[in-house]
């Protein structure tokens, strides 16, 4: 009699099986960071959208009124808690007209909480790459929603209540610009650029002596509010889009993008930003700040120009071009990266 056929196939070895799986792994691992690379460059080039959008609606905003927007109002006579940023004021020509419509402009934000403005997510002014990006909660609901872009408030003085005069940035306290202003012309003049969302930052500090920072570890040892912490929460710069301050709303040209601002306190070291007096808060203290623009784009940070450009500026740009372009007098031959 016939025996019957053996139809069974050879199966793989154990070690083939685990040879084919380190293949696998070798060709993602190699594959991983080109897909990871073409991801940020998506988010990089949408980024540089939100600034170019958000230029645009600035011009828009000044063809309607013949001047670009304060940053933060105050009075001569009192002091003020919250104002209303240059965010805010340009939420009709950035799709936000819905939220605008809520906001009473004469009416401090935080009073304005619980009708929702000040906690709801404006798309435009939150970048991709900012992980961070989001919403701050009090008292077990929301409060505020971050931001990723900052206008640029000048070099170094933002504000001196007793002169009521204001620094040498595009944007001023309790006054608008306007074009004849820009000595230099808005194509050297910068308009906004990338923040980091829930950055350390030291407020309000015991002494102000007005010394302008040479270098990055100028602000060890001051004494002040400090808003750090190893939780995000604790971390809160850049989280309230709807407050027009410097360390919210804003950022200066002191340092180069990117470059950490060292601070050591109990036994951490962290990347800050300072404010000297929040605007507001004294008739007699002035604002110095040192708000670094940050992102989390590899290389430097996107940037848009008060004519409506908008160009890459790496972290090594020249320290003394980069604080001339924070200024309406001080242009310079522009440095980019393609």
């Amino acid at each position: 009699m016939r025996r019957p056929r053996d139809y069974r196939r050879p199966a793989f070895t154990l070690v083939e099986l685990l040879v084919v799986i380190a293949i696998i792994g070798i060709l993602i691992s190699m594959l991983l960071p080109a897909v990871q690379q073409v991801r940020e460059a998506a988010r990089r080039s949408t980024c540089a959208n939100n600034h170019r959008q958000t230029a645009l609606a600035l011009h828009n905003f000044g063809s309607a009124t013949n001047y670009f927007p304060s940053s933060f109002e105050t009075h001569p006579y009192e002091t003020v808690r919250g104002s209303w940023s240059i965010h805010a004021k340009l939420l009709p020509y950035v799709e936000g007209n819905n939220i605008h419509q809520l906001i009473d402009f004469a009416v401090d934000w935080h009073d304005q909480v619980a009708a929702g403005p000040p906690h709801a997510r404006i798309p435009i002014y939150n970048c991709a790459s900012d992980f961070n990006a989001g919403l701050r909660f009090r008292d077990g609901g929301p409060y505020v929603h971050s931001t990723s872009l900052g206008f640029n408030m000048g070099s170094w003085l933002i504000y001196d209540p007793t002169s009521q005069t204001s620094g040498d940035g595009a944007f001023l306290v309790s006054r608008q610009s306007r074009l004849n202003r820009f000595q230099d012309g808005l194509s050297n003049t910068l308009c906004a650029a990338d923040v980091k969302s829930f950055t350390s930052y030291i407020r309000n500090v015991d002494s102000i002596d007005g010394e302008y920072p040479e270098t990055a570890d100028h602000f060890q040892g001051v004494g002040g509010e400090l808003k750090l912490g190893l939780d995000t929460s604790q971390n809160s710069g850049h989280t309230v889009w709807c407050d027009g301050r410097v360390h919210h709303a804003g950022f200066t040209t002191v340092f180069t993008p990117n470059t950490r601002v060292t601070y050591d306190h109990e036994g951490v070291t962290y990347d800050i930003d300072y404010t000297s007096q929040q605007e507001g808060r004294d008739l007699q203290r002035p604002t110095y700040s040192a708000v670094t623009a940050r992102s989390y784009h590899p290389g430097g940070v996107n940037t848009s120009m008060m004519d409506g450009s908008v160009k890459f500026t790496t972290n090594n740009v020249d320290p003394i071009f980069w604080r001339a372009i924070g200024t309406v007098d001080g242009s310079e031959l522009w440095q980019t990266r393609p």
